[in-house]
């Protein structure tokens, strides 16, 4: 059975929690989004990766 290196993995989970601290800090910065923060909270912490990138391409209303 082969075992997985997980330093290959580090890059990737470090751009998922920096991706999710930004866009915490975006949505309590913003005035309004589409839907409501609480919705967009839930998104961004377990979407992952995706979450959080749904936010800045779908949430945002700038």
């Amino acid at each position: 059975m082969k075992t997985i290196d997980l330093s290959l993995l580090w890059p990737l989970f470090a751009l998922q929690a920096l991706l999710a601290v930004i866009g915490l800090v975006s949505l309590a910065r913003a005035r309004s989004v589409r839907g409501p923060k609480w919705m967009w909270v839930f998104i961004i912490l377990l979407g992952n990766l995706l979450g959080s990138l749904a936010y800045f391409t779908i949430g945002r209303k700038e």
